[in-house]
């Protein structure tokens, strides 16, 4: 093999160029031409001259010209053999340094590549917090702006609002337990009308990986609609069409901003009404959510009984509809029931059908007041085990009474004592008076002090407009507008609800906290109704956490109807376990693997950046 100089030289080897094969060949040719001419003369002088060969004969001036030319030509290529000789070897560098460049280009490509799509989940059946990739949601005021203007060519301008009073709104209410931070608030709100449009803003919003949290009525209590990542608030408020009522079937199709107080107006001239009751204002959709139930739900359920199928627009905007219209079904998994209680964090409900009732023919409501809350729970337990068949049983606890009375909420004074609110209903006259003798009966029997009942309809309303008045009477008791009320709720078996009120109770009362206690006591379930200020709040936390606790060792659930939200989610590990808590995190990154709907809520998404205290 040659050298690797030789090689190279002969890479840089190059042909004669046309002049210069033509300056050879005509000094070659004039060459001989003299040469025969001059018969090879000498000049006289010594020495040839330059303009001669080297016999001395003269050559013409064009073979001086070409000869000068060819001789030039040869200095420059030996100037570039002496330049090659001495240049180093960098052909193994020169590759070196391209196969650097391919490697680093190539690295930087997988990384955007990696970086723009979600890491694959593991292959486990259920996902700790710790093991959740990392959230790559899009909130850049620039990528909000652009997906303002692809919302506008959706629903109109009119309705995508970003004023600070309707972001503000949206953020939280006085009423909430949850005090969102600065940031938390959504960057606009936008009023769709029908599914197809709620379809079309998820898949927008799926596209650039911006958050959604779903707006019913905005009376969930725990947190629920936070916007902790910003994005785009979906206010369900315009989709209010009772769709269809089939009132030979007892069911009827509503849109999820219809209000429960509305469809039972609607469905009262046919004889029938929806029997979840929560607190006014409450709308279908987010009755749906939080899988709430209300003062019937000791005879008739919560909200989870009476959804009969759901249509969901799911976080890239697909639309499924999770049943027919038969009261049951075995066909395939319960998707009903899934989306019942999951709070926005597995799809949008755009569409519900619900089962209805007969409203019963012979209606009554009766009050009675006693010495002692646990006096007025071993009264209610009696009831249950004796099987008569209540509507509706509900205890205002002494400081509650004393509430609704100082707020003027309702229009007759109240026994400022620990009251049960029954709600009978009958077939017949006869058997509503043997309910309410027998109801009477055992309240005498548990020394209550008076035992009144409503004779007319006007009087029904009267009785329980104080059991509805219970969280408004709490806050119209507010010192200064400092104050804010936390309302939150638990629930035992019936045998322990005298136990954990009392408990509860003596907590507050140690801790010198305005608070009311209301319960859906044929079922267990109580809520805390509490004042406090920025000063009382460590306190109020420590009695709630107390109070939750409390109901877990008793066997309980920490929240009976009010949902998870934001602060319930950290005691869902002690009430159902880790393994459970993390197959729901499971689900969640099934349904939404980007976490874009309603994020933070019931399951943690990162683990917390400080030690969190008990939300």
């Amino acid at each position: 093999m040659c050298p690797p100089r030789a090689r190279v030289a002969r890479m840089l080897w190059r042909p004669p160029r046309p002049f210069e094969r033509r300056a050879r060949w005509v000094w070659a040719s004039a060459s001989a031409s003299s040469a025969r001419a001059t018969g090879h003369r000498r000049h006289a002088s010594s020495g040839p001259r330059a303009d001669s060969d080297d016999s001395g004969a003269a050559r013409p001036f064009r073979v001086q010209l070409y000869d000068s030319i060819y001789q030039r030509i040869q200095r420059e290529k030996a100037e570039e053999r002496r330049q090659l000789d001495g240049r180093p070897d960098t052909t193994v560098a020169g590759r070196n340094i391209a196969l650097s460049t391919i490697i680093i280009s190539s690295a930087v490509v997988f990384y955007l590549l990696g970086a723009s799509s979600p890491a694959p989940l593991p292959p486990a059946s259920t996902i700790a917090v710790e093991a959740v990739p990392p959230l790559q949601h899009n909130v850049k005021e620039v990528e909000l702006q652009a997906t303002w203007a692809d919302l506008v060519e959706i629903v109109g301008r009119e309705r995508v609002s970003t004023t600070a009073d309707d972001v503000g709104a949206h953020a939280s209410s006085a009423w909430s337990s949850y005090a969102p931070a600065a940031g938390e608030r959504p960057f606009l709100v936008v009023y769709p009308t029908s599914t197809e449009e709620v379809s079309r803003i998820a898949h927008v919003c799926h596209r650039r990986r911006v958050p959604m949290t779903a707006y019913g009525g905005g009376t969930s209590l725990e947190g629920h609609y936070a916007a902790t990542r910003g994005g785009v608030c979906i206010d369900f408020q315009a989709m209010d069409r009772i769709v269809a009522l089939h009132a030979t079937d007892l069911d009827v199709v509503v849109q999820p901003g219809v209000e429960w107080e509305r469809l039972n107006e609607a469905l009262a001239p046919h004889g029938l009404f929806f029997p979840p009751d929560p607190g006014p204002g409450a709308r279908i959709g987010g009755m749906v959510a939080t899988g709430c139930s209300g003062t019937n739900a000791f005879r008739y359920g919560g909200m989870g009984d009476w959804v009969v199928s759901l249509t969901v627009v799911l976080a890239d905007g697909s639309v499924i509809h999770t049943r027919q219209r038969p009261r049951k079904s075995s066909a395939g998994y319960n998707l009903t029931r899934l989306f019942v209680g999951s709070e926005g964090t597995l799809g949008l409900v755009t569409e519900a059908t619900l089962r209805v009732a007969v409203r019963p023919a012979h209606e009554s409501v009766a009050v009675a007041s006693f010495d002692s809350v646990g006096d007025a729970a071993r009264c209610v337990a009696r009831c249950v085990a004796d099987g008569i068949p209540l509507a509706a049983v509900e205890l205002l606890d002494d400081v509650q009474m004393r509430c609704v009375n100082a707020s003027g909420a309702t229009s007759r004074p109240w026994a400022e004592a620990p009251t049960l609110f029954f709600k009978f209903a009958a077939a017949t006259p006869g058997a509503l008076h043997d309910e309410m003798a027998a109801v009477r009966a055992i309240a005498r029997a548990h020394r209550a002090r008076a035992f009144d009942r409503a004779r007319n309809a006007a009087e029904q309303a009267e009785l329980w407009s104080a059991r509805k008045a219970a969280l408004w009477s709490v806050m119209a008791m507010r010192r200064d507008a400092a104050d804010r009320v936390w309302t939150t709720d638990v629930a035992v078996p019936i045998s322990r609800l005298p136990d954990i009120i009392t408990a509860t109770k003596a907590d507050l009362t140690a801790h010198g906290l305005l608070a009311g206690i209301v319960g859906h006591v044929g079922d267990g379930n109580f809520h805390a109704i509490i004042l406090f200020n920025e000063r009382e709040r460590a306190a109020v936390e420590a009695v709630i956490h107390r109070m939750v606790t409390r109901a877990i060792e008793m066997e309980g659930t920490v929240t009976g109807e009010h949902g998870v939200g934001l602060i319930k989610r950290d005691y869902l590990p002690l009430e159902l376990g880790t393994t459970t808590v993390d197959a729901m995190r499971k689900l969640k990154l099934a349904f939404d693997p980007l976490c874009l709907l309603n994020p933070d809520k019931i399951v943690r998404l990162e683990p917390p950046r400080l030690e969190s205290k008990w939300w």
